[in-house]
């Protein structure tokens, strides 16, 4: 089995605690994230900084495990906050309406006034562009402006 495409590096210092992360967080290195933070509520940490600078990838699991970690933390009258995501990362924060979860001085922009598929119509777009072995269609595509396409999205997105 290889190896954990993440590294997680806890520093505490009396009731706060900085992870730093460094890597991809995925299906695969998620439970690592969740068991650092879940660590730090059972330490007695009140406020842990997530450092995610260093975060090179965050899917859909990544995100479920630092909401579910919020949830937790909150519950317990804790701080979970979240610190320089990179800019993919805050996009989906903002698109998925999580922006509680980024420390205050670190937000992201306003939310967009465009409708919603549009974001994630770029968010595609971004994505899909790279992946190798995979034809690129484009926006309209997703959105089902292609005529090529049937009124559902068309692309792995």
């Amino acid at each position: 089995m290889p190896l954990p495409r993440l590294n997680v590096h806890r520093q505490d210092h009396t009731t706060r605690a900085l992870i730093t992360l460094a890597g991809e967080i995925d299906l695969a290195t998620a439970p690592l994230v969740r068991a650092a933070l879940a660590e730090c509520l059972h330490d007695g940490i009140r406020t842990t900084d997530v450092d995610l600078t260093e975060v090179t990838f965050c899917d859909a699991s990544g995100l479920n495990a630092f909401l579910t970690a919020s949830g937790l933390a909150t519950e317990a009258g804790t701080i979970l906050r979240l610190h320089h995501p990179p800019p993919i990362m805050a996009r989906i924060i903002e698109i998925t309406g999580s922006g509680f979860l980024l420390h205050e001085l670190h937000t992201v922009r306003p939310p967009s006034r465009r409708f919603p598929r549009e974001d994630l119509a770029d968010l595609c777009v971004e994505s899909s562009r790279a992946q190798a072995g995979q034809e690129y269609r484009g926006r309209e595509a997703f959105r089902g402006d292609s005529p090529t396409t049937s009124g559902g999205p068309a692309s792995p997105c």
